[in-house]
C-alpha cells in the first residue's frame, strides 16, 4: 500500500505525531489507589515513557519547544455559560462568566513550519478556565473530529512505524503497513492536509468523552465541540499556496485588533450504543448537542512567547461537575504531557 511519496513523507510524520498530543501539560492530580489501580498506573507510566521516547525521534523536534504543536499563539477572553449549561453540569464555569486563556497552534513539532503547509495539521485549541476560587480547569481540543487511534498501545505502534520508516527504502513502508490496517488513521492523515482560512473559521473537538454531573446528581456523557461563529472555511490549494508563513497567526492578531473572535462551546451527546471509550469512533452528526455557551476571544496576551512557555494544559485537570469517563486515553495523554513538559523545560 503506497500512501506517501518520498517528497511528502517528512510532513506525514508530523501529521501523525500531532494527532496524539495536542499540547504539553502538567502532571495529573494524584488519586487514591488500590493494588489494581497501582498496577494499571504503573503500566500507563511505562507506556507513556515509551511513547514520549519514540515521539522525540520524529524529525522536526527542537529543544525547548513542545514535542508537537510547537508553533502557537496565546490569547485571552471570557466564557459565558448558556442557560442550559447549569442543567448539564454543576461546574463553576457553567454557572457564571469566567476568564479564559487559550492557545491556538499548528500541529507539527517544528516551530517554524509554515501555517499553510499541508503538514501543519491538525490545528490545536487549548482552553484554561480560571474559576472563582482561583483554581483552573482545562479543555484540550484539535481540529479533527476523531482521534487517530483508539488507545495508547495503538498510538505507540503508530509512532514506532513512523520512526521506523526510511523513505529511501522500497514501499510499503512501516507507516504505510500500519495505515493499511488502520483505516481511521489513514483517513486522519488525508483529512489533515487541508488548510483553514483562519483559526477563527476552524472547528475543534475534544474527541475524548467526559461525564458531566449537575447539581441533582444527574450524569451525562458527552464530548466537547468548539464551533466558530464565523463559520467553517478552508482554503483551496491555490489560495493556500500564496499565503505567508505565519498567516494564521497574523490573521488572528488582525481580527482581534478589530474586535472579538467568537466560538460556541458545545457538548455532543451520544445515543445508546455509541462508543464512549474509543476517541477514534466519531459519533454521527445527528446526535443531540447542548449549547454550553459562547467563548469570546478578546486579545492576544501581552507576551505570547513567554506565556506559552509557562502554560501546561492537561486534559485531566478537571473540576467538580466534570469527570473522566470510560475513555482511558486522557489519563495516558496526561502522563505523556507531563513527561514532555519536563523534557522541554
Amino acid at each position: 500500500m503506497e500512501i506517501f511519496s518520498r517528497h511528502h513523507w517528512h510532513g506525514a510524520g508530523f501529521w501523525l505525531v500531532a494527532a496524539g498530543v495536542a499540547l504539553m501539560s502538567a502532571a495529573p492530580r494524584a488519586q487514591a489507589q488500590t493494588p489494581r489501580t497501582r498496577q494499571s498506573a504503573s503500566a500507563n507510566a511505562d507506556l507513556a515513557q515509551r511513547i514520549l521516547e519514540t515521539m522525540l525521534r520524529v524529525p522536526g523536534n527542537q529543544a525547548g519547544y513542545r514535542t508537537v504543536h510547537a508553533k502557537g499563539l496565546v490569547c485571552q477572553g471570557t466564557f459565558t455559560p448558556s442557560p442550559d449549561a447549569a442543567s448539564l453540569s454543576k461546574a463553576a464555569h457553567f454557572q457564571q462568566v469566567t476568564p479564559v486563556v487559550v492557545r491556538f497552534s499548528d500541529g507539527a513539532p517544528d516551530p517554524l513550519i509554515p501555517d499553510a503547509s499541508a503538514n501543519a495539521g491538525p490545528r490545536g485549541l487549548a482552553i484554561r478556565f480560571t474559576l472563582p476560587d482561583a483554581s483552573v480547569t482545562d479543555v484540550v481540543a484539535m481540529s479533527h473530529n476523531g482521534f487517530v487511534v483508539a488507545n495508547g498501545e495503538e498510538f505507540l505502534a503508530l509512532q514506532t512505524a513512523i520512526v521506523s520508516t526510511d523513505p529511501t527504502r522500497p514501499h510499503p513502508w512501516p507507516v504505510e503497513t500500519f495505515l493499511g490496517s488502520h483505516p481511521l488513521a489513514a483517513k486522519f492523515v488525508q483529512d489533515n492536509q487541508r488548510v483553514p482560512a483562519s483559526f477563527a473559521t476552524e472547528a475543534f473537538f475534544s474527541n475524548d468523552a467526559f461525564v458531566f454531573v449537575n447539581a441533582a446528581g444527574t450524569r451525562q456523557v458527552g464530548r466537547y465541540q468548539i464551533r466558530p461563529v464565523a463559520g467553517e472555511r478552508d482554503l483551496t490549494d491555490a489560495e493556500a499556496s500564496g499565503k505567508p508563513s505565519n498567516f494564521l497567526i497574523d490573521d488572528l492578531k488582525t481580527r482581534l485588533a478589530a474586535g472579538p473572535v467568537e466560538f460556541r462551546l458545545v457538548v455532543q451527546i451520544p445515543n445508546p450504543g455509541d462508543a464512549t471509550d474509543d476517541p477514534s469512533a466519531v459519533w454521527p452528526h445527528d446526535r443531540r448537542t447542548i449549547e454550553v455557551g459562547p467563548l469570546t476571544i478578546t486579545s492576544v496576551v501581552a507576551d505570547s512567547a513567554a506565556a506559552e512557555k509557562a502554560l501546561a494544559f492537561d486534559p485531566v485537570r478537571l473540576t467538580g461537575g466534570i469527570e473522566l469517563s470510560d475513555d482511558g486515553l486522557p489519563a495516558l495523554r496526561s502522563l505523556v504531557y507531563a513527561l514532555a513538559a519536563a523534557h522541554r523545560r
